[in-house]
């Protein structure tokens, strides 16, 4: 069967981007439907395609790192140093034609080229161009580099992450992902969804300014309406919930489980459960906000009845019980979960040389007009040729004199029967 087209089909997106923020976002265009066009350094790439090990074996002499194909998929690459003039030109004129563009260059890093908003905005004045920054084009902060760890300390993310102050290990902690890229991406995509809506309208283009900063500070979330609202400033909490008890971590016999009791009724069914009646009839907890205030009783009292139990045998009873919770699975453990199966959340795709491997899916279902796996992270400047024959009609002569001056790269033929060689080497 014949992949959906997906939503975005028809629209044509210029990736000028790298690392992960933005390839983040034109990935998910891609899956979306959108074709995505990968400008890439020749003879380096995108930076990530070296962020390994692990790195994906296919018997190159530089295979890609992990990292790179985390990112790339459902994109055509095309190596083209735009650092040159004649190599600026071609990127103009594919973006004469583009829908999209995506950059995240420092402020001002790509008008040296005629890259930049305003000159592409000029040729082509439909375009969406989005620019992601560590801290946007304006403000005392614009001309800095940005990067997700250095973000997540700025931002006061890690100030409400690790273990309180007077606990083993306290201490600040950034989150075990680059949350800060991946939200930017997330909420960069949103914004390019809002533009083409704009442009469907108006016709007009338009460029987005998205930054780092900005995006994790939106999602402080409850943590800074907390500070707004109530004065005081958050602290870290180690597993514990800033609003809501018990919401935490909890040791049982042989491991650990998250309880997550949202709501009055839930804890009335968690301390019946545990046969702690007596917590369920105590009026200093009847209430979240009386929970809140003495959590610390009540969550030693907690603790000591869930010792006793195997984490299974709990989570169990809990589910059954109507109480809310789980386990803290380790990342191998969470990719081989029946949920995980049943939502079809790995899937399988094949690179142009045969080599094979699993990314990790889209996750929201659109019945009508579903996200969808059709190219494989690509090798660097595997579509170089194809793509400035077919977008801007250079003939082969033109392309050769391109690639022999070094101002494009094309990768090797592929190698489709790589997958048979494996085979016949592992049965010789």
């Amino acid at each position: 069967m014949e992949p959906s087209p997906g939503p975005l089909a028809g629209l044509k997106v210029l990736d000028l981007s790298r690392v992960l923020a933005a390839p983040w976002a034109t990935q998910i265009l891609g899956d979306l439907g959108a074709e995505v066009l990968k400008v890439e350094r020749p003879g380096k790439g995108d930076d990530t395609r070296g962020w390994g090990p692990p790195f994906l074996e296919d018997g190159s002499a530089r295979p890609d790192a992990a990292y790179y194909l985390c990112a790339n998929r459902n994109k055509r690459s095309l190596a083209i140093d735009f650092a040159r003039p004649e190599g600026a030109a071609l990127v103009q004129r594919l973006a004469d034609g583009a829908d999209i563009l995506v950059e995240n260059y420092r402020v001002g890093g790509l008008a040296k080229y005629g890259l930049d908003a305003a000159a592409l905005l000029r040729r082509n004045p439909r375009l969406l161009y989005l620019s992601i920054t560590g801290f946007g084009q304006t403000g005392p902060y614009a001309a800095r580099g940005g990067y997700d760890f250095l973000i997540q300390g700025m931002s006061g993310l890690m100030s409400v992450t690790g273990r309180p102050e007077g606990e083993p290990g306290e201490g600040p902690v950034k989150v075990g992902l680059p949350v800060s890229d991946l939200f930017t991406g997330l909420y960069a995509t949103t914004a390019v969804l809002a533009a083409l809506n704009h442009r469907h309208r108006t016709g007009e283009g338009q460029h987005i300014d998205c930054a780092l900063l900005d995006s994790q500070v939106a999602l402080l979330v409850n943590q800074a309406m907390n500070h707004l609202v109530g004065g005081e400033v958050p602290r870290r909490l180690g597993n514990a919930h800033p609003n809501v008890v018990p919401y935490r971590d909890f040791a049982c016999a042989d491991d650990y489980i998250l309880v997550t009791c949202g709501s009055d009724g839930q804890f009335q069914a968690l301390c019946r459960l545990l046969g702690r009646d007596d917590l369920a009839a105590d009026p200093r907890f009847a209430g979240n906000a009386g929970r809140l205030r003495d959590r610390r009783v009540l969550e030693v009292e907690l603790a000591r009845s869930i010792a006793p139990w195997r984490a299974a045998e709990l989570l169990d009873a809990m589910a059954k019980a109507g109480v809310p919770g789980g386990p803290i699975n380790s990342i191998d453990q969470i990719l081989a979960d029946p949920q995980i199966a049943a939502r079809e959340m790995l899937r399988r795709m094949r690179r142009d040389d045969g080599t094979e491997m699993d990314v990790i899916a889209y996750p929201a279902r659109l019945s009508r007009s579903p996200a969808s796996y059709r190219l494989a992270p690509p090798r660097l400047g595997q579509d170089t040729r194809a793509v400035l024959a077919s977008e801007l009609g250079l003939g082969g002569r033109e392309i050769e004199a391109l690639l022999a001056s070094g101002v494009i790269a094309a990768a090797g033929p592929a190698r489709q029967d790589r997958n048979q060689d494996r085979e016949a080497e592992r049965t010789a």
